[in-house]
C-alpha cells in the first residue's frame, strides 16, 4: 500500500468496504444503503484502523449524486413535472417553511442562537437528500409512478430554495452584500441566473444535446456513446455550477430531463446505470465517514431532538401537506417516507454557514447525527407512514399525470400490441406481415441508422438495447400481447424474455435461435412460447412440401411438422432411422 497513490487506495478501499458491508446488510435482509453507511464509518477518521481521503471521497460522492440525478431526469418528462407543480410548489415551500421554523425553535432554545442563525440551522434540517429519496423510491419500484413524480417535483423545489439560501448566506452573515439593497440584488442575481440556465437548456440544450448524441449513436460505437452521455451529464452539471451558480446535482438533473425528451433517453439511462450505482454507493460511504460518535456523547438530547425535527419537519409535514392538497393517502405515505431524511445539501449549507461564522462548530454533530439516523431508519419510516395511510380514507390526486407509464413522445400509446425486437432479415418479414393486417407493432432496434430509417417511414420504433430494462420498459410490455425476439444472441434473447415476463407474465413470446442446444436453452430457461431456428424451419418447410407431394394429407403433414418442431434434431433423425 506504501507504493499505491493515496487517491487510488481511497477509491479501492471505499469500493471494497461498500461491497462487503452492503452484502452483509443484504444477507441480514436490510437495505444495502445501511451497509454503505456503516462502511463509511469504518473507513472514516472517527473509527479505529484505516482512514481514507475524505476530500477525495466527497468529490466522487458529488459525481455520484450528479449521475444519479441525471439518470432520474432521463426517466421524467417536462410534462410529468409540470403535471405535479400545483402540488409540489406550494407543498414544498410550505414544508420547508414549517421544517425551518421547527429547527429554528430548537436552535434558539437549546443552542441560544439568534433568529437569523437559527433559521439557517432549521433550513439544514428541512431539506431532504435527493440521492437518498430517489434510491429509496427505486428500491421499492415507486420511482416512475405518481409518488416518484410528486417526490421529484418536491425535491426540485427544495433544491431551488437551497440555491437561493446559499446565495443569501453571505448577506445574512453580515458579509459583502449584507445591506438590504445588497440582499435584494443578491436575490435578483440568483433568480436571473436560474432563469438564464433554464432558458438555455430549454431553447438550446433541447436541440443541441440530442442532435450531438444522435451523431455519436450513428457511429455504431457503444463505447463512444456511453462516454458522450457521461460527458454531457457531468459537463452540463459543471458548467451550470460554475457559470450560473446552480448546484451540480440540479444541473445534471435538468440535462437529463432535456435529453429524456428525445428517443435517446432510454438508452442513455441504461448506459449510465452501472456508473450511477457505483458512485451512489460512494456517496453513502462519504456520509458514513462524517459520523463522529464523540458528538453523540457531547449532546445526546440535541441529537435526538434534531432527528425528531427531521422526521416531523420533512416527513410528517410532507405527509400532512400532501393530504391537504388532496393526494391519496397511500401516495402521500410513499412520498413522505422517501423525504423523511436530510443529506448532501444540508451538509453544504452547514459547512458554508460555519465558514461564514454564522453557525458555531457545535451544530455539525447534531446535523450529521440527524442525517445518519434518518437515513438508517428509512425502512421503518416507510412502514410507519404506510401504517397511518392504511387507516385513512383514500383521496384523489390533484394534478398528477393519469398514466404512470413513460413513452417516447413520438410513439403512440399502444395496447394489445406486438413488440418486435430486432428489424433485420427476420424482423423485417415479421413486421411486414403484422403491418399488412394493420396490427399494432412497436419495433425496438439497436442500430441507430435502421431506427432512423424506420421512423422516416412512420414505423413506431424505439432505439436502444432491449436487453436493458429501461429500454424495454418504454415499449410498455405490461400492455403488450406478443413479444417477438429476432436477436442473433441467445443470452440477449433470454434476457429480453425474462424482462417481458416480469412485466407481463401472460405475454405470448416467439424467439429466434441459431442451433439446437440454443433452442432447448431458450425454451427451458426463458419459458418462450415458440422458439424457432432458421435451418430447422427451412428443413420443416421442405419436409412439409415433400410429404404432401408424396401423397400425405395436408393436415397429417402439418401435424408431423408440429411434432418434429418440438423435438431435438438428433432425436428426430433417430426416430426416422428406427421407423
Amino acid at each position: 500500500m506504501d507504493h499505491a497513490p493515496p487517491f487510488l487506495a481511497s477509491l479501492v478501499i471505499a469500493l471494497v468496504l461498500a461491497f462487503a458491508f452492503g452484502a452483509a446488510a443484504r444477507w441480514l435482509r436490510l437495505p444495502p444503503l445501511i451497509g454503505y453507511l456503516l462502511a463509511g464509518f469504518a473507513a472514516g477518521p472517527h473509527s479505529p484502523g484505516m482512514a481514507i481521503d475524505s476530500a477525495f471521497t466527497a468529490t466522487l460522492a458529488e459525481v455520484g449524486v450528479g449521475l444519479l440525478l441525471f439518470g432520474v431526469g432521463l426517466h421524467f418528462r417536462a410534462r410529468d413535472l409540470l403535471a405535479v407543480w400545483r402540488v409540489a410548489v406550494p407543498g414544498a415551500v410550505a414544508q420547508v417553511a414549517l421544517g425551518t421554523l421547527l429547527g429554528a425553535g430548537l436552535a434558539m432554545t437549546l443552542l441560544g442562537l439568534g433568529f437569523g442563525a437559527a433559521l439557517v440551522f432549521g433550513l439544514a434540517l428541512a431539506i431532504a437528500s435527493t440521492a437518498v429519496a430517489t434510491r429509496a423510491l427505486e428500491e421499492r419500484g415507486r420511482l416512475s409512478g405518481e409518488a416518484g413524480r410528486l417526490a421529484l417535483g418536491w425535491l426540485v423545489v427544495q433544491d431551488l430554495i437551497v440555491v437561493l439560501g446559499l446565495v443569501l448566506l453571505p448577506a445574512a452573515s453580515g458579509g459583502p452584500g449584507g445591506s438590504s439593497g445588497g440582499l435584494g440584488l443578491a436575490v435578483l442575481v440568483a433568480v436571473g441566473k436560474l432563469a438564464a440556465f433554464a432558458v438555455l437548456m430549454l431553447v438550446v440544450g433541447r436541440r443541441v444535446l440530442p442532435w450531438a448524441l444522435a451523431r455519436v449513436a450513428r457511429s455504431g460505437s457503444r463505447e463512444l456513446f456511453t462516454l458522450a452521455v457521461v460527458a454531457v451529464a457531468l459537463g452540463v452539471a459543471f458548467g451550470a455550477a460554475v457559470t450560473f451558480g446552480v448546484s451540480f446535482a440540479l444541473g445534471a438533473f435538468f440535462a437529463g430531463v432535456v435529453l429524456g425528451e428525445s428517443d435517446l433517453g432510454h438508452q442513455a439511462a441504461a448506459e449510465t446505470l452501472p456508473l450511477q450505482r457505483v458512485f451512489a454507493a460512494i456517496f453513502f460511504v462519504s456520509v458514513g465517514m462524517l459520523l463522529d460518535p464523540a458528538s453523540v456523547i457531547r449532546s445526546p438530547v440535541l441529537d435526538v431532538l434534531a432527528l425528531a425535527a427531521v422526521l416531523l419537519g420533512t416527513g410528517a409535514a410532507t405527509f400532512a401537506l400532501l393530504l391537504t392538497l388532496r393526494v391519496r393517502a397511500e401516495v402521500a405515505a410513499i412520498v413522505a417516507g422517501a423525504l423523511a431524511q436530510i443529506g448532501e445539501f444540508s451538509f453544504v449549507l452547514t459547512e458554508l454557514a460555519i465558514g461564514q461564522r454564522l453557525l458555531p462548530d457545535e451544530v455539525r454533530g447534531p446535523i450529521l447525527l440527524a442525517s445518519f439516523g434518518a437515513i438508517l431508519i428509512t425502512p421503518l419510516t416507510f412502514r410507519a407512514f404506510a401504517w397511518v395511510a392504511g387507516r385513512m380514507p383514500g383521496r384523489k390526486v390533484a394534478g398528477a399525470h393519469p398514466d404512470a407509464a413513460r413513452f417516447v413522445a413520438s410513439l403512440p400509446v399502444l395496447r394489445g400490441h406486438a413488440i418486435l425486437v430486432g428489424h433485420g432479415r427476420v424482423g423485417t418479414l415479421v413486421a411486414a406481415a403484422l403491418r399488412r393486417h394493420n396490427l399494432p407493432v412497436l419495433v425496438i432496434e439497436n442500430d441507430r441508422r435502421v431506427a432512423e430509417a424506420l421512423r422516416e417511414r412512420r414505423v413506431p420504433v424505439l432505439w436502444g438495447d432491449a436487453a436493458l430494462p429501461e429500454v424495454l420498459e418504454a415499449a410498455a410490455p405490461s400492455r403488450a400481447r406478443l413479444l417477438v425476439v429476432a436477436l442473433p444472441g441467445a443470452w440477449e434473447a433470454r434476457r429480453v424474455v425474462e424482462l417481458a415476463r416480469h412485466a407481463n407474465p401472460d405475454i405470448e413470446v416467439a424467439v429466434r435461435a441459431h442451433h439446437d442446444a440454443e433452442m432447448e436453452w431458450l425454451r427451458d430457461e426463458a419459458s418462450a412460447g415458440l422458439v424457432v431456428m432458421g435451418e430447422r424451419e427451412v428443413a420443416l418447410g421442405i419436409a412439409d412440401f415433400a410429404m404432401q407431394r408424396m401423397g400425405v394429407a395436408a393436415t397429417t403433414a402439418q401435424a408431423t411438422v408440429d411434432v418434429l418442431r418440438e423435438r431435438r434434431i438428433v432425436d428426430a433423425a433417430l426416430d426416422g432411422v428406427a421407423a
